[in-house]
Parts: structure tokens; sequence; C-alpha cells
């Protein structure tokens, strides 16, 4: 069954976390910070601009009243006109600066975006394999994906929605102290209720926020995982239980989505209900005040534009602040990401390890992959240049792991280990891979043409090398019936067995033509007759180069010039085939034990 790794729970972003992430965001953002200042005046003049409109409109109320007053005819059309044309130059600018807001934003929010996906890739290159032993792995796509889209998506709407909400409720503030101040002051206090209602809404529901965004990435964990095993899911009967796991991961997203948008869903409803409250006030006060002929009509018509100017940007800076709660969550986990423990800097190693011959040396080797409990213990070994060397024993016993040591995948908690002299700590990873070819038990190839997947890493390989490879390895004939042959893609629509797979990744490691080879398991899915065939392969490509041998099956390593027997993290003996046989050890007991039934 899949492995459940699943990260453990995320602390809620409370406010001062909130203004970290937030932070963190800025500096994303740093780049921009010019556009993103223009863009905003563009939002804030426009929303300027839409809140001078209503004093035109008082005015060209004023003109029509009294051209009424006169003998219901006598209205001054040129003033109209003019105050028309007016208004259509102010919301056609306010127009045009909104787009322009918009447009810059959309701008800025698809290149963060892409910088962030860019981040946490090269990140992933930084970061110790180890990581990924505790981390889930749809939890690291779900922060690529979902959590870099919610913060895109809120930089392009939510910014530019405060900003403009800020500057029309200021600037409908001024005009309407400005118009009547009694009027203006009955529109505040209708509508200081929103205020109060969203900043508690708003305190109450970033937890659910946060809560959505870890359901969120539980879930594409899940269909990572299942999905991606499906053969291992139906093999064992296990679709019931995997549909139970989805939908109680399906079911505590729903939970946590409903709670958040409930919340947020409840922004527009009240704001409604203050712009409409806001409505019934004004025109009591403004009916009052014109029944004394304290104000004109023309007043009472402005303000009822002002108070729906007033009131609106009330919903979207409850808008807004979601989608910044969103993006504070989504924010604090990609930081989170980003903030994890990165492999060593090695920028300052100058020496390259070149004309490699092969001489390794394992010195008291300590190692656990939980720095409180050890698995390999006091791990020493000499390997001479052009030896194959073979290690085996029980699962478990830590023979993988000392070719991730070997790799550097790993570092050592104690001890060394030295090639020709030099110790692999002392040179670039990259240096220590290159130095060596590698075949897993786990096949890897990825979509591209056959020649690409070979070639992987590696250029300048001609197609004759290319074929003679693959013929050393049995490929031939399955090469020869592509239909394109090294140029057919591999795609779900080309059929390989798990055999060809790893013949193919054997070749690859061929076409590296490393100094050193690590062969793990890697003839564990080929029928017999196609392993001795890449046995002779094998023992061509290894002449003269050092190699490490992980087998079950140990009639492929009789050969060896070295074998290693491990046990519980330590070498129990160690010789070449007959003389661990003769010796009728913990070898001659394994060995005997695979051909009992022969």
């Amino acid at each position: 069954m899949p492995n459940h790794r699943m990260r453990g729970p995320m602390p809620s972003v409370g406010r001062v976390e909130m203004k970290k992430s937030l932070g963190a965001l800025i500096q994303y953002c740093r780049k921009y910070l010019g556009i993103i200042a223009a863009a905003l005046i563009c939002a804030a003049v426009s929303a300027v601009l839409a809140v001078i409109g209503p004093d035109y409109i008082s005015q060209l109320t004023e003109i029509i009243t009294e051209g009424i007053d006169f003998n219901g005819v006598d209205i001054d059309m040129d003033d109209i006109k003019h105050i028309a044309f007016i208004l259509i130059g102010i919301y056609g600018a306010s127009m045009i600066l909104s787009y322009v807001q918009s447009f810059v934003m959309n701008y800025v929010s698809c290149n963060v975006g892409r910088k962030m996906r860019t981040d946490i890739s090269q990140k992933i290159n930084r970061i110790p394999l180890k990581y990924f032993d505790s981390h889930n792995y749809g939890d690291t796509l779900s922060c690529v994906t979902n959590d870099v889209d919610t913060i895109a998506q809120s930089l392009n709407m939510s910014i530019g929605a405060l900003v403009t909400a800020a500057a029309t409720i200021i600037s409908c503030t001024i005009m309407m102290f400005v118009t009547e101040w009694r009027m203006a002051l009955t529109a505040i206090a209708a509508s200081l209720v929103g205020f109060i209602a969203m900043g508690t809404i708003m305190g109450k529901s970033q937890k659910y926020f946060n809560s959505r965004q870890m359901s969120l990435a539980k879930v594409n964990g899940h269909v990572e995982e299942y999905y991606a095993g499906q053969n291992i899911v139906r093999a064992y009967n296990s679709e019931e239980k995997g549909l139970k796991a989805f939908q109680e991961a399906n079911e505590e997203l729903r939970k946590n989505t409903f709670k958040a948008e409930i919340f947020s869903s409840l922004m527009m409803p009240l704001m409604s209900f203050v712009g409409n409250f806001g409505y019934v006030a004004v025109c009591i006060v403004g009916a009052a005040l014109a029944f004394n002929n304290t104000i004109n009509f023309s007043v009472v018509v402005a303000f009822m534009i002002y108070i729906r100017l007033f009131t609106s940007p009330l919903g979207q800076i409850g808008q807004g602040f979601s989608g910044l709660q969103s993006a504070a969550a989504a924010s604090s986990r990609v930081s989170k990401f980003l903030s994890e423990e990165e492999l060593s800097d090695e920028s300052s190693k100058k020496f390259f390890l070149t004309d490699v011959k092969g001489d390794v040396a394992f010195e008291h080797i300590n190692f656990g992959y939980d720095p409180d409990k050890t698995i390999i213990h006091d791990f020493s070994a000499k390997i001479k240049a052009g030896q194959k060397t073979a290690i085996v024993g029980p699962t478990g016993a830590g023979k993988t792991t000392i070719v991730n040591l070997l790799m550097r995948f790993y570092e050592l908690n104690n001890g060394a280990i030295t090639v020709d002299g030099t110790p692999l700590s002392d040179i670039t990873r990259e240096n220590v891979h290159d130095i060596f070819g590698m075949v897993l038990q786990d096949t890897w190839l990825f979509e591209g043409t056959v020649r690409e997947n070979l070639t992987y890493g590696k250029n300048g390989i001609s197609d004759e090398k290319l074929m003679d490879i693959c013929c050393q390895c049995g490929l031939k004939h399955f090469i020869t019936t592509l239909p394109h042959g090294l140029d057919t893609v591999l795609n779900d629509n080309v059929t390989i067995s798990a055999g060809q797979k790893q013949l193919l990744t054997i070749a690859r490691a061929m076409a590296e033509d490393a100094p050193m080879l690590i062969l793990d398991e890697a003839t564990s899915s080929v029928d017999t007759r196609t392993e001795i065939k890449i046995q002779k392969a094998m023992d061509a490509i290894t002449k003269g180069r050092t190699s490490f041998v992980i087998a079950h099956r140990l009639s492929t390593i009789k050969n060896a010039d070295m074998i290693l027997y491990m046990r519980d993290g330590d070498i129990k003996e160690s010789g070449t085939h007959d003389e661990l046989i003769a010796r009728g050890g913990y070898y001659a007991e394994l060995y005997n034990s695979q051909f009992v039934h022969a």
C-alpha cells in the first residue's frame, strides 16, 4: 500500500505569523514595487474620479429642478451638455485607470507566481533527501500548485481592491462633509456597524482559511499516492479502503472550505444591509432637512449616490481581506518550505576529482537516518581499483544505505569515505555523481524519446554507440519494434514492461560511461535468460572499473572479486564466493537457502 508520510498539523497563522507571511510576500514583490505603486495610484485616482461624479450629478439635478420650477420647460441644455461631457470624461478616465491597475497587477501576480514556482523547484534540488523521508510528495506538489495559485490570485484581486476601496471611502467621506456635514455624519454612523462586524468576522475566520490550505494539501497527497499506486491498490483489493480515506480527507476539506467561505460570504449580505440601512437613514435625515429648507433636493440625490459609493467598498474590503487571509495561509506554507534546511554550501570547494582509478575506502562509518537511531555502526572496508564488490545480506542490513552514503545522498554521522585517498566530503556532490554510474531497483523514465532517456545527463553520444549499448543489454529487438526507433516518445501510449524499463535504465548507466558503477538489484525485474545477457554485458562494462553490486540473487555475484556480507549495519564476513562457501558461515547459509529446492 502507498506509504502515508503526512506532514504534522501546521500551526494556525495568527496575526504575528500573518504579518511575517505577508512580509515575505512583499519581499517577493520588491522587484515590482515601482509599478505596483503606479498601479495603486491609478486605482486610487480612479476611485477619486468615481466619487467626484455625484457632485456633478447634483449640479445636473439642480439645473433640471430649477428649469422645472420656472415653467416646466425652461432647462439650460447647454449647461446640461457641458456637465454631461465632464461626467463622460470623468467616468471614462476612471475606467481606463482601473483597467491599467488591473493589467499591471495581473502582470505582477503572474511573474511573482512564476518566481515562486522557480524558487520552489530550485529549493527541491537543494533539500536533503531525508526531507522526503518524512514529508508527503503530494504536500510538496500542493505547495507548488495550489498555494502559489492562491497567492497569485490574491495579489491580482485583493491588493487593488483594497486600495480602491480605501481611496473611495476617504474621498467619499471628504465629499460628503464638503456637501453636507449632518448627512455625512448620518451616513458614517449608519455604516459604522459594518466596520465593526467586518473586523469581528475577519478575526474569527483566519483559522479556517489555514485549515482549508492544509486540508487541500492532504487531499492532494492522497490523490498522488493512491492514484500513482493503482496497481498495488487493486492487487490488494484496497479500493474501498482508499476510497474511505479519500472521503475522509475530502470531507475534512469540505468542512474547512465551508467554514472559511461561510464567513467570507457573510461580507456581501452584511454590506448590502448596511448600504440599505444607510439609504434609509440618509433619506430620513435628508427629507427632514429639505422640509425645513436647509438643503436642496439635489443634495439628497447626491447623497443617495454617496451612500452607495461609501458602503460598497466595505464589501470589497471584506473580500480583499479574505483574499489576503488565504494568501497569508498559502504564503506561510510556501515560506515554511523555502526555509527548510538545505544541503551544505559547497561553493568553496575547489578540488575536482578526475582520472579516477577507483580505490575506495570506508573508514569507521557511523550513520542513522534518524540521529537517535544508528543503523550503520562501525563499517570499514577497502576496495581496490577495478574490483567488483558485492554487498549482500538480509533485508534491512544496510546494503542500500551504504550506497546512499557512497553517493552522498546522505551525510555521515562519523567516519569517512575516500576515493583514491580523497575524502568524498572534500569534493562537491556533483563531482561525486559524475564519477559514479548508478542503476536502482526502482526504475525511472520520463516522458521523452528513447534517445533522451538513454542520454539523460550526457551529451554527444552517437546513435551507433547507443544501439551498440542496447544490443549488449538485449534491447535491440525492443528498439527496432518501436514505431520510430530511438525517436519514439515514451508515454502512456507506449506499452513497456517492468523488465524493459529496467533494461533501459541499465543502458542509461552504460551510456554514462562513469569510472565507477553502482548496481542496486539491477536485474530484479528481468527473466533469467535476459539476466544472463545483462550479466555478460555487465561483466564487460565493469571490467577495469570499480563496481558495487547489491543483489539478492546470489548466483549473479559469484564472480565478484569481493563479497561483503552485512547484518545489523556491520560487516560480518568478507571474501570471495569460494572462500565464504568454504567457511560455512552466514553467506554460505544464505546462498544454500536459495538452492535448497533446486
